[in-house]
């Protein structure tokens, strides 16, 4: 007579792994970034922006080809994400040209989406990020990028170009998103 076989149980991915290490890094060198961008060190400050946006894009691919997505990861990696880009725009609006309505309208999208999706997933909802909402990511990042690098002043126009649409897809995005919760829901 043979012994049966427990079953298996889906073991659970350790949250100490690289996708998580990069997301905690990310975290970790937000103030460094900070303070770069305050002392003026405008190549320093770009430089480490595209590195911890390039983190950004790189922890998720990693967790999800090797199957380790954690909790931890689901909630650590939009917090990063929101520490740095309101970092940016903060620092940007104190050290640039950054126009403050332009971070206002942006914190508050944001904050007011991230909320929405905590009280989405109480109710047994995830809100999956949309296509707009990685398109949004990009402009951001795109417009921060070109705000911190020393450019020649001719740059100013398109800079603030690429920020505006940043913030039009930044807004047309969370509204989207609410229709489609609205449309799901009813």
């Amino acid at each position: 007579m043979s012994t049966p076989t427990p079953a298996a149980t889906p073991s659970t991915p350790s949250n100490w792994n690289l996708p998580n290490v990069l997301t905690s890094l990310r975290i970790l060198f937000v103030p460094v970034f900070a303070w770069l961008a305050l002392s003026h060190h405008w190549w320093w400050a770009f430089g480490l922006f595209v590195v911890l946006m390039a983190t950004d894009k790189l922890d998720g691919d990693i967790a999800r080809a090797r199957g380790i997505v954690t909790d931890f990861g689901k909630i650590a990696d939009p917090i990063a994400d929101k520490a740095l880009m309101i970092t940016a725009l903060v620092t940007l609006n104190i050290a640039s040209t950054l126009p403050v309505w332009i971070t206002v309208v942006i914190v508050v999208r944001e904050l007011g989406i991230t909320l929405w999706r905590m009280w989405m997933l109480r109710r047994g909802h995830v809100v999956p990020a949309s296509k707009g909402g990685k398109l949004k990511t990009a402009l951001q990042a795109l417009g921060v990028a070109l705000y911190l690098c020393p450019l020649p002043g001719w740059m100013d126009v398109p800079t603030f170009i690429v920020m505006l649409l940043a913030v039009v897809v930044t807004v047309v995005t969370g509204i989207q998103y609410l229709l489609d919760a609205r449309k799901a829901n009813a």
